[in-house]
């Protein structure tokens, strides 16, 4: 699949308007996108240049949360919204600690699931490696599937994530009530890795071109949906938060992998426009 054939698009593919998986991915430098969401992202780009690189900040914290985990001991992940593989993903952080870690991912974009699976057909295991193509709101359907993959025990426990995805759902779709619904299938000892947008506390500079972003975005598959540190925070509930706690995105664990992006917002990190956090179900 070539993404500048337009005789190559995968059945499914919206090219009416551009995609937030793709745009994601050509900010990462990635290529599985088309121009459709190259304009959109290098217009983005000269609206707030930082936006690029918070992007990328926004990957290496998935990248030091799984490398957490996988210290800790968790060895099966399940990925909401995995979005378009590129460098550092979970299942090769994982393998890289645990070769019999297992990871199923959940996207419901088909460039994202097609470049998955090609990527697991390569490099992966199909009895540890799974993709599931189903939109992560419909938890009955993303939970069986993941179970029907053979890939997760659902006995021991998951590290569940939702990183650079829960600000794309609305508070009509309940996204609080989603991860809710998830946790409470997961066994005692999981784990959930998660990150948001905000404008609660980011710094005035920029923050006119922040909202021109959210704007143009509404052009896009997907809005932008901003939530405070309060609202953030109400997607750990019933868990307990593991240190450093609810923190800027460049902030937490940034001894745990090289992360230069994240090393741009140090002396600003609020400027990173993004929350973190790990929450472990008791």
């Amino acid at each position: 699949m070539a993404p500048n054939d337009p005789n190559s698009v995968p059945e499914g593919v919206d090219l009416e308007r551009p995609n937030p998986a793709r745009i994601y991915d050509w900010f990462l430098g990635g290529t599985n996108n088309w121009a459709i969401d190259r304009e959109f992202g290098a217009k983005a780009v000269e609206t707030f240049p930082l936006v690029r690189t918070m992007a990328r900040v926004g990957r290496e914290f998935l990248g030091r949360g799984v490398q957490h985990l996988a210290n800790e001991g968790i060895t099966q992940f399940l990925d909401l919204g995995s979005g378009v593989p590129t460098v550092g993903n979970v299942h090769e952080i994982a393998d890289s600690v645990n070769p019999d870690s297992r990871c199923v991912y959940v996207d419901n974009e088909p460039v994202a699931v097609a470049h998955s699976r090609v990527l697991l057909e390569r490099d992966g295991d199909p009895t540890r490696h799974a993709v599931v193509q189903a939109d992560l709101l419909d938890v009955d359907k993303v939970w069986d599937a993941a179970l029907e993959s053979g890939v997760l025990d659902r006995t021991k426990p998951i590290g569940l994530i939702a990183v650079n995805v829960l600000y794309f759902f609305g508070p009509e779709q309940d996204p609080h009530g989603v991860i809710r619904n998830y946790m409470d299938r997961l066994p005692s000892g999981s784990y959930l890795l998660t990150s948001h947008l905000t404008f609660d506390g980011v710094p005035d500079e920029g923050q006119d071109k922040r909202e021109e972003i959210k704007e143009q975005y509404k052009r896009s598959s997907s809005s932008l949906h901003m939530r405070t540190r309060e609202e953030f925070e109400q997607f750990f509930e019933g868990l307990e938060i593991v240190e450093p706690g609810i923190t800027w995105t460049p902030e937490w664990r940034p001894e745990l992998r090289e992360s230069p992006a994240s090393e741009e917002f140090r002396d600003n990190p609020a400027m990173a426009s993004g929350f973190v956090g790990l929450g472990r179900k008791p």
